[in-house]
């Protein structure tokens, strides 16, 4: 060895380029990585496409944003979505749209690749939401199995959202869900009204659920107000029931209260509503079978009935119960209608328009004698307003058969009236 020459690497030299090395390669990859990042933040459309794209061949669905997308970094990366569309191929209608759609997801979620499922906040400006889009989407679904149940740490919030049905609209919606966790009450609020030709139905209400994952009970309380042009009917009501959306859309083991009060220019008529069993909503609503009941109403009868109620492009309603006593306010029935032994037996059938315009037939029996009629509901309405100044008789087609009928001072037998309100 000359003195010239330089001296051998020592067993600790090596090992040290080789730390070194390393760092610089690992710095040269999260300069690659910053770079790149910051290449995917400037270019916020390519990250809104990944994914639309990823997130639409989960769910068979279209879906497009034709606005300007946003994209930022941080502890919390956000994406912001602008005109956006959900849409099944082959179908014409659109399932969703929305004006913007806002999410931000914790870099922790980002690491996890899907095995943690976590959202910080969810929300949505706009969205339109059309029911028969959505069943025939969910008809074409197949079975999957069972994902985790997503948290939203800040919850989800939708405002100014519109849901279309047949014949009806809800508009003016507002959604807002604190916090979402798995097997954990969700907590929620929904204002919002629905429209149905003339009829309008502002609703403000809390609603409860014991858990995201389904089945689970479903509680909701609030005010829902019925608005007719010569009449409203204000309601504060409190509704159970279990959601089932395995083939339809449902609402199972219904149970409905409600203080309810029929208001119009001249008078106000409190009373109670009870409503029970089981709604589905496939090309209409449904309530089979259907409870209905009445009670401390002073113009209006103390009433139960079962049947069901189809509410399409027209309703039907089929109802069989009893009277439980008659109106206060009402004319005295003459013997021996006036003290039945029991409940008095009735019928309810209508069909036609859905503001209950048309003719209505009912059936009443006590003992012997029957009652048969026809009627209108906005006739009868319109003579709870007047009764007080108009005619004792409620506005009615029918006919009376009864083998005995006693008034003050006069006993008939094998009677049969026929009796008409005259319009």
């Amino acid at each position: 060895m000359t003195d010239g020459a330089p001296a051998p690497p020592t067993p600790l030299a090596a090992p040290a380029r080789s730390r070194r090395r390393v760092w610089w390669i690992a710095l040269l990859i999260a300069i690659v990585l910053v770079a790149g990042l910051s290449r995917w933040a400037t270019r916020p459309r390519q990250v809104a496409s990944l994914v639309m794209s990823q997130a639409g061949r989960v769910l068979g669905l279209r879906i497009t944003a034709k606005g300007v997308s946003e994209y930022t970094l941080g502890n919390t990366p956000r994406l912001v979505l602008r005109e956006v569309t959900a849409q099944r191929d082959g179908d014409a209608t659109p399932l969703l749209k929305a004006d913007r759609i806002a999410m931000s997801v914790p870099l922790s979620t980002i690491r996890s690749r899907g095995a943690k499922v976590t959202v910080h906040r969810i929300e949505i400006d706009h969205p339109q939401l059309d029911i028969g889009a959505l069943q025939r989407w969910l008809a074409t679904r197949p079975p999957t199995p069972t994902r985790p149940t997503p948290t939203l740490t800040d919850g989800f919030v939708a405002r100014d959202g519109v849901v279309t049905g047949d014949g009806w609209i809800i508009d003016g919606l507002a959604v807002d869900v604190p916090r979402l966790a798995p097997r954990r009450i969700v907590r929620g609020t929904l204002r919002g009204r629905m429209v149905a030709g003339e009829t309008r139905v502002p609703f403000e209400v809390a609603a409860t659920l014991a858990r995201p994952e389904m089945p689970a009970g479903l509680g909701v309380a609030g005010r829902v107000t019925v608005q007719r042009p010569d009449w409203s009917l204000p309601m504060d009501l409190v509704l159970r029931g279990v959601p089932d959306l395995t083939h339809d859309i449902a609402l199972n083991a219904i149970s409905l209260s409600a203080r309810a009060r029929y208001v119009s220019p001249s008078t106000t008529l409190p009373f109670a509503l009870g409503i029970g069993g089981r709604a589905t909503y496939a090309q209409g609503l449904h309530l089979a079978p259907f409870g209905l009941a009445f009670r401390k109403g002073d113009s209006i009868p103390d009433l139960t009935a079962s049947g069901r109620l189809d509410w399409t492009s027209a309703l039907s309603l089929q109802l069989d119960g009893a009277i439980a006593r008659w109106p206060q306010s009402w004319p005295e029935l003459p013997a021996p209608l006036h003290s039945p032994r029991g409940p008095l037996p009735m019928q309810l059938a209508y069909t036609g328009p859905v503001d209950f315009s048309g003719d209505a037939s009912l059936h009443l029996e006590s003992g012997a004698t029957r009652f048969d009629g026809r009627f209108r509901l906005p006739r009868v309405l319109a003579w709870l307003d007047a009764s007080s100044k108009g005619t004792p008789l409620p506005p009615l087609d029918g006919r009376v058969s009864t083998p005995r009928l006693e008034f003050p001072a006069v006993k008939m037998d094998g009677v049969e009236v026929e009796f008409s309100d005259g319009e």
